[in-house]
């Protein structure tokens, strides 16, 4: 099973179980997003032999009928949040693709093998990092040690002065890794992600590395 080693291990370490109950009781008593079951969908969609890239977000969409489990991705028909806009925009100059504004469900890239992880993977509704210092920190400190070493070539996005923390789990020579400001409205008109042009940059070293590019277009 994809990712079985991964969650083997995660699951011997004790914050694991305080995390498992944190959710248990957060979910039996708060409106917490998104949806349980979606959780995972990250993992779920994106195999572990088949990752070409690894974008990081910080938590979930924190209003109804957002969040999807997948970081920046909101179901198709849902308005789509400014971040997401200006990813969108900076695909479309980057990659010279029409993107589809009324459309942000990104599961297709997820099914290329992007990794569309949230580093807090649960959100209470409004409370944007309210799930902070319960064990995701220590989670994704074991995501991010072991994404680093395996040995095949992957890009790391890291957009974001709280993505690029986790540069530091990140030196395995076969994987490239991609830094610029986080596409939100404030940091992203302050100059630093458009014009980053990380969409092409990831396609030229995957097919530098005899992998076939991510379809961007949505």
């Amino acid at each position: 099973m994809s990712w079985e080693k991964l969650f083997a291990k995660i699951k011997s370490k004790p914050y694991a179980s305080k995390l498992h109950s944190f959710l248990n009781e957060q979910y039996a008593t708060h409106t917490v997003y998104p949806p349980r079951k979606d959780m995972f969908k990250a993992f779920e969609l994106t195999k572990e032999e088949n990752t070409k890239v690894v974008i990081l977000g910080q938590d979930p969409y924190h209003e109804e009928g957002q969040a999807m489990g997948l970081c920046f991705s909101v179901p198709k028909g849902i308005p789509l949040p400014p971040s997401l806009r200006n990813i969108y925009k900076e695909i479309e100059d980057d990659v010279n693709a029409d993107m589809d504004y009324g459309n942000g469900d990104l599961t297709p890239w997820a099914n290329q093998g992007v990794l569309l992880l949230n580093a807090f993977l649960s959100v209470d509704a409004h409370l944007p990092l309210s799930h902070r210092g319960q064990g995701y920190e220590e989670f994704m400190e074991d995501v991010f040690t072991y994404l680093n070493e395996l040995d095949q070539p992957i890009v790391f996005i890291l957009w974001g002065g709280f993505a690029r923390k986790f540069k530091t789990y990140l030196h395995n020579p076969k994987h490239l890794v991609l830094e610029a400001a986080h596409p939100s409205p404030l940091s992203a008109n302050r100059g630093g992600f458009f014009g980053c042009r990380h969409f092409s940059k990831a396609n030229a070293f995957l097919r530098e590395n005899g992998l076939e590019g991510i379809k961007w277009k949505i």
